[in-house]
């Protein structure tokens, strides 16, 4: 059998899987679309939070950065769980008890204020729909390698299962449908990661393949790594090479960014209870520790071996040729993922051999003269393709592939489905019920939730089609919106008394500040080539666009502390309400409006 028949196998039983837990779970209420019911045990809760979480930049992209820069990208991991433990500790068990079923209900509630909801629909749409550019992203790349079609037909086909599942299932569906999700991408991650560990490390368990043995050389693995990409004019991968100030502020943006994400903090909207929103965190942190413990391992592996394999006689023998690369078979994923076009390599020089080095490093300009090379002649790897294309790279068997192309699909649909399910929440409950028509009926808003998933999905794919980044790059973004307007304002609502105006003014000029930064250095509305700057060469400093969320967040504070001073206290009843929500005790039932 050969393996593109392998791969449909693979994804259409997990397509068929999703689809038909769609159908069993199809929500028939408000309450199962928005909360599925406030029915689901912790966890299965924390099995579908850490499918929800774990999106595409996890499964795809993640690896693959931290693959080509080493410990500076170690940030994403570091941001990303260090983010998800405050929101379990400071946030979500104060949100479940205040019994409402979106973020920007409990905003618009505790700061007494239709246009404090209004103005948190607006963020949430803003930082998902960036979001969801990265999942689409993801989607088109793992289509176009497994099914062998164009990025464009796999956003179509992706939208379509996205919209088969969500669109009728609601919360109810995507929750189940979530748990499965999870179940195919952590196999498919974890396997090939063992495999790769026992080939290079002997040790079955990768991230102590990490810091153990490479069986080839006798050294440690991490020290042969250094070794071979230092003499290759890379930094050292266990290295600090970047700017710390910008690190800091990165790990910062996505951390809290993290604690502001709508289609995470909906989850705990489900359980029954306070303490089960607080068990079932509990529950995702150990899920999602899974596959964030083995990332890096999967980076370091992935980039020796493709090092080695474009250097097979070492660093200070020839390059791979072209020749080998056309007729060994251990070469062929190459020419596989070269008709992508994420993969490209020219023989510039025409000696017959792709050099692959860092023609951007002065120390290596001498040696490339000497050697008569003409630049890296490895054009062209785009990073979302690594996790993907790991496995062929270590020549593992036909179904581990296959598998790994259900999990990536896993990863980018499931997050695509929450952040789809955020986004119609806000637009039916928070936007059309709360502010346009308050007495629209329980079939009217379920309809009108339907509707504008429908939608979400249409302009998610239309701008999946022209990503301003990588899939993690991409999601960064998304980060630094929600960490610049949402995280703050849910910080205020639970444990301070700033009152509507400060709200309203610190969401206003955090996402503003923060989305102009983007937009200067990204595009304007992400049109390519309208741009200032570069994060190479950022505006302020040493700040990219990708850290400046943390920034934003600092303003909304700021603006939100004086805006609140410089006018009248929030009522008694709002104090009494603030106060109650942080009395460790129950929730009440969810509220209809």
């Amino acid at each position: 059998m050969d393996q593109f028949t392998i791969n449909l196998l693979f994804v259409g039983a997990s397509f068929a899987l999703y689809i038909g837990i769609a159908i069993w779970a199809r929500a028939g209420s408000t309450s199962e679309f928005y909360a599925a019911g406030r029915g689901v045990h912790p966890v299965t809760n924390g099995m579908a939070t850490a499918a929800d979480w774990m999106s595409a930049a996890s499964f795809l992209s993640m690896a693959g950065l931290i693959a080509f820069t080493g410990y500076d990208n170690s940030a994403y991991l570091m941001g990303w769980t260090g983010g998800y433990v405050l929101l379990a500790l400071l946030l979500a068990p104060y949100l479940r008890k205040f019994g409402k079923f979106t973020v920007s209900e409990f905003i618009g509630d505790r700061f007494y204020s239709p246009t404090a909801r209004l103005v948190a629909v607006i963020c949430l749409i803003i930082a998902s729909t960036t979001y969801v550019i990265g999942q689409m992203t993801g989607v088109g790349v793992a289509f176009g390698r497994f099914l062998e079609v164009s990025s464009t037909t796999g956003l179509l086909i992706g939208a379509v299962i996205v919209f088969a599942y969500a669109v009728f299932g609601g919360m109810k569906g995507v929750t189940y449908t979530q748990v499965a999700q999870y179940i195919v991408l952590i196999l498919a991650y974890t396997i090939p990661a063992i495999f790769i560990s026992l080939q290079l490390t002997g040790n079955p368990i990768p991230g102590l393949g990490l810091f153990g043995t490479d069986q080839a050389s006798g050294e440690p693995l991490l020290a042969k790594l250094d070794q071979i990409v230092r003499e290759l004019g890379f930094g050292e991968y266990t290295a600090h090479n970047g700017d710390t100030l910008n690190m800091v502020l990165f790990t910062l943006s996505l951390m809290i960014g993290t604690a502001g994400l709508p289609h995470v903090i909906m989850r705990f909207f489900t359980v029954p209870k306070v303490a089960d929103a607080r068990w079932s965190a509990g529950w995702a942190l150990v899920f999602i520790a899974l596959l964030y413990l083995t990332a890096p391992a999967v980076g370091a592996m992935a980039r020796l071996n493709i090092t080695q394999q474009f250097w097979p006689e070492g660093t200070a023998g020839q390059a791979v040729s072209l020749e080998q690369i056309e007729n060994d078979p251990a070469y062929d994923w190459m020419a596989t993922w070269q008709q992508t076009g994420l993969l490209g390599w020219e023989d510039l020089n025409g000696d017959g051999r792709i050099q692959y080095y860092n023609d951007k490093n002065a120390a290596m300009q001498e040696k490339a003269t000497a050697e008569g090379w003409s630049g890296n002649e490895l054009t062209n790897f785009n990073n979302d393709i690594l996790v993907l294309a790991n496995p062929e790279i270590a020549n593992l068997p036909s179904w581990v592939i296959g598998l790994v192309a259900a999990g990536g699909l896993a990863a980018a649909l499931s997050t695509a489905a929450g952040l789809l399910l955020a986004i119609s929440s806000a637009v039916s409950h928070d936007l059309i019920k709360g502010q346009i028509n308050p007495a629209i009926s329980e079939k009217g808003e379920l309809l009108s939730a339907r509707i504008a998933m429908a939608v979400a999905i249409a302009v998610a794919t239309w701008l999946g089609l022209n990503p301003p980044g990588f899939a993690a790059q991409t999601v960064a973004l998304a980060f630094g919106l929600a960490a610049a307007s949402i995280f703050p304002a849910l910080m205020m609502g639970i444990f301070s008394k700033v009152n509507n105006k400060g709200a309203v003014a610190g969401m206003l000029s955090g996402l503003i500040v923060t989305l102009l930064y983007i937009f200067l250095h990204k595009g304007w509305f992400f049109i390519p080539d309208t741009n200032s700057f570069t994060d190479a060469d950022p505006l302020l400093g040493t700040i990219k666009s990708t850290s400046f969320g943390a920034v934003g967040a600092l303003v909304n504070f700021a603006v939100a502390f004086t805006v609140s001073a410089m006018s009248k206290p929030i009522p008694q009843e709002i104090s009494e309400l603030v106060e109650s929500v942080r009395v460790p005790r129950g929730a009440g039932a969810a509220q209809d409006h």
